[in-house]
């Protein structure tokens, strides 16, 4: 049994990235945290009714997944770029110490939200093994609308070499998604459950299954 913990900048990035993977864990009696960096408040712009809407999501999906456990740190949504980077840090290096996973996802560092690109930052920086010993592995996930947006001249692009095999839970991650009312649309919006599902038979395809979630080995301790 291992412990893992997944880290959102923002929630519904676990589920499209990794929300396959996720059920998988979990079915093979795996300890799955979920960590969502950023949240809604009034003083950010948010309504009352958007923020109570989002908690009822948050809690509706944890019940759906059968977590572990949630953590929510209170940092602004779109706006990590203004805060100091050691208190993000400080914020994961907090859940990470009290949880000791062996495993960790995080976003992939080149994705066009900036929120993504310092959470991945940070995770590398409350990751360092010599600090967390009982770390065996780090992957960055791909989220659709913002990693295939990703357009950094300098960037090669999201190249994965880790394949999971999500054919029996590629339903339950789309209706688990489905619990994002407000984050979901209508093809051809990248966030729609028939371009999700385009990319699970896409990454399939590249890895000899019906349908899979790709991810970059960022560490790996054997």
């Amino acid at each position: 049994m291992k412990t893992v913990l997944v880290i959102a900048p923002h929630a519904d990035d676990e589920t499209l990235g990794c929300g396959g993977t996720m059920l998988r864990h979990l079915q093979s009696g795996d300890k799955v945290y979920w960590l969502i960096v950023t949240k809604m408040a009034t003083d950010l712009g948010f309504s009352l009714e958007q923020i109570e809407r989002r908690k009822k999501e948050i809690n509706l999906v944890s019940k759906a997944y059968g977590l572990t456990g949630t953590f929510e740190l209170d940092f602004p949504p779109a706006g990590l770029d203004t805060l100091a980077k050691g208190d993000i840090i400080g914020g994961l290096g907090k859940i990470i110490k009290e949880l000791a996973p062996e495993i960790v996802y995080t976003p992939y560092r080149n994705d066009a939200h900036s929120d993504h690109e310092i959470v991945y930052d940070a995770t590398m920086a409350a990751t360092k093994t010599f600090r967390y010993p009982f770390i065996e592995r780090v992957l960055a996930y791909e989220t659709i609308s913002e990693t295939d947006f990703g357009l950094k001249p300098e960037d090669g692009g999201f190249r994965p070499n880790v394949y999971v095999d999500i054919s029996s839970h590629i339903e339950k991650k789309l209706e688990i998604l489905e619990i994002f009312e407000s984050e979901m649309g209508d093809f051809p919006f990248p966030r729609s459950r028939k371009a999700i599902e385009s990319l699970a038979f896409v990454r399939g395809a590249q890895c000899n299954k019906n349908a899979a979630e790709a991810f970059m080995l960022i560490k790996e301790v054997l």
